[in-house]
């Protein structure tokens, strides 16, 4: 979701300061909650600015490019290997543990696949391709 204009920001805290209603009723006149414009008033007061806070980026990838070259190589090595397997190996070359969720995420990344074998089982990976039509 995007962040609310510096105009209407500042338009809040100008009426607040002119007494022009509570927070509930500026919240109401403006079309923002309530806890808007308590955040708002806050960080105008203790920070002295109405600008919004930037995105800090959320977690860090586990797998770096080395833990990635290994999975490459796990993956080579045994195509059959299922997601909790392929994080046990990663774990006794790289001493990183992760998730079967992590691996999955990292096999995508990889552009590997999940192929069915001739049992039907969901465990070959191969190198996804594109298609034109």
């Amino acid at each position: 979701m995007n962040s609310y204009s510096l105009d209407l920001r500042q338009k809040i805290v100008d009426c607040y300061e002119n007494k022009e209603g509570s927070i509930r009723q500026l919240a109401k006149r403006f079309k923002v909650s309530p806890d808007c414009v308590r955040r708002l008033l806050k960080r105008f007061y203790e920070e002295g600015t109405i600008e919004p806070k930037s995105y800090s980026g959320g977690n860090q990838p586990l797998l770096k490019s080395s833990h990635l070259e290994v999975l490459t190589t796990l993956v080579e090595e045994d195509n059959d290997a299922t997601l909790p397997q392929l994080a046990q190996r990663l774990e006794a070359q790289t001493n990183l543990t992760v998730s079967s969720s992590t691996i999955s995420r990292g096999i995508s990344k990889l552009n590997l696949t999940r192929k069915k074998n001739s049992q039907g089982d969901r465990s070959l990976y191969s190198v996804k391709t594109t298609s034109a039509l």
